[in-house]
């Protein structure tokens, strides 16, 4: 058992339980600085990630754990993405009654986050992807004297309940007809299996579980009550790590473990795909809580995703690396912008950007490049995210024209977006009445991490072919066939 590979999910849960510790005896006044030591401890966990800690291709616990260049691309971005969180959430301590367990909460959820990326097994898989949602019942509801806080954790306990209940019962199905949970085992017999109705039940009702954890129609029922009732940091993680962590698990099955399978089921794909950017797309026209048009954002961007795992192609899955690298920093930039507008207000209705331009220039900038990010403008990183998501998907026309239509839906999801999201910009500078002339201020911690995803977007966008030649890489492991080693060691450890 080459329990070394996990160190930087125990680094992760040590940071934790030291923050938890710290808690303890650090003065009420003076608990913001254990973001700041958080989200410190994850530089040097990242920086440990990308040097010494960064193993080859390998496995741990008979096969279940996997370290390839998926699995450390997608942590990086799990690393990056919660210390933008810590720094945002910073900002918002003084309204998180027990600051110390809110970021230690956050932690225990990056950890849950690591190990689905390294899943191997549909029963780790299951364990991890539990360990995200756990935490955010929590996260969700910390706001426990605001009754939509409150709200949105039942909500999603009760959703996030029935999605458990989805797929361990799909496992068991999976388990029962290929007597082995081991994706590598499975994907050996995926063409046997194929013809199993047992099994392509298991499977569905998985991929049903997942369905929920990204937000795709017609799974999203929780999405937009939990995105305004939660606090902000914990939506920017939600929209961000977690629906990160739902596709890394589609992608291990739609291009390793079942690729065959899922091949047969591009139709059934695109289907969802197209459903889950209309419905995205038409629902936030009407919204005026911001952060609720963002969760209707969250869905119509699942459904550009789904193009990605539905054209089952390598042009596909870079897309989907690419495009979620660029909506992180996107989003999160959204939401920094988000937390400091909303911080004095129980309220984040769209009139409370009226005039930002003149309040705070920086703030409305930022959201406006964001924005405009988000909406597909180029040269930023989501025009090019959905660029190659739609190429991946034309590629496929010959096969079927269907994708041809998907695209089209996609393009009308696009232009859709663009009143939506030019909506919020139309208010911060030219608002239909007068503002209240109060100015918006950035603590540096949070201006820091609002500079940084900036950046990323600027970077992601201008230059795309450093990230793209990354995901490349980062997929080009997919589909290849286990080395008899790892299905050895499986067998070595099951006996």
């Amino acid at each position: 058992m080459n329990s070394s590979l996990l160190a930087i999910e125990f680094l992760v849960v040590v940071l934790g339980l030291g923050i938890l510790l710290a808690d303890l005896w650090i003065p009420s006044g003076a608990r913001r600085g254990l973001a700041y030591a958080a989200a410190t401890g994850l530089l040097l966990v990242l920086t440990l990630h990308g040097g010494a800690l960064a193993p080859g291709d390998d496995t741990a616990f008979g096969g279940m754990f996997l370290v390839d260049a998926l699995a450390n691309y997608f942590k990086t971005l799990f690393i990056v993405a919660t210390i933008a969180v810590l720094l945002i959430s910073s900002g918002y301590a003084d309204r998180l009654d027990g600051y110390g367990e809110y970021v230690a909460l956050t932690l225990f959820a990056l950890a849950g986050m690591l190990l689905a990326a390294s899943a191997n097994d549909f029963i780790l898989m299951f364990v991890a992807l539990e360990l995200v949602t756990v935490t955010f019942y929590v996260l969700v509801s910390f706001q426990r004297r605001r009754q939509s806080s409150l709200e949105a954790g039942v909500k999603y306990l009760i959703f996030g309940a029935l999605a458990a209940a989805f797929m361990v019962y799909g496992i068991a199905l999976i388990f029962g007809s290929a007597n082995t949970t081991n994706f590598y085992e499975i994907a050996s017999r995926q063409a046997e299996l194929g013809k199993s109705p047992v099994f392509v039940i298991g499977l569905l009702l998985t991929l049903v579980g997942l369905g929920f954890k990204i937000s795709a129609f017609p799974f999203q029922m929780w999405t937009p009550d939990v995105y305004q009732g939660a606090p902000v940091p914990t939506t920017a993680f939600l929209a961000t790590g977690s629906k990160a962590a739902g596709f890394v698990l589609l992608l291990r099955l739609a291009y390793s473990v079942v690729p065959e399978v899922m091949a047969r089921w591009s139709h059934l794909l695109l289907g969802f795909a197209m459903a889950t950017m209309l419905y995205g797309s038409f629902a936030a026209l009407a919204q005026r809580s911001v952060k609720r048009l963002m969760g209707y954002s969250s869905i119509a961007n699942a459904g550009y995703l789904l193009l990605g795992i539905g054209a089952t192609n390598v042009t596909g899955s870079t897309a989907i690396l690419y495009f979620l690298s660029g909506y992180v920093f996107t989003t999160l930039a959204a939401f920094a912008v988000i937390s400091r507008v909303t911080v004095q207000d129980d309220n984040d209705d769209i009139s409370v950007f009226a005039g930002l331009g003149n309040r705070s220039p920086l703030l409305a900038a930022a959201m406006t490049l964001a924005l405009v990010s988000l909406a597909g403008i180029p040269p930023l990183a989501g025009f090019f995210g959905k660029f190659y998501l739609f190429k991946a998907a034309l590629l496929q026309v010959p096969t079927s024209p269907l994708f041809l239509v998907a695209v089209l839906i996609a393009c009308v999801s696009v232009v859709l977006s663009l009143y939506y999201y030019f909506n919020i910009i139309r208010v911060m500078y030219w608002p239909a009445q007068d503002a209240v002339d109060r100015p918006v201020t950035v603590p540096m911690a949070v201006g820091i991490s609002l500079a940084a995803c900036l950046a990323g977007i600027l970077v992601v966008g201008i230059f795309p072919s450093g990230v793209i030649g990354l995901a490349h890489e980062a997929v080009a492991g997919l589909g290849t066939p286990a080395p008899e080693m790892h299905v050895q060691a499986h067998h070595a450890a099951a006996h």
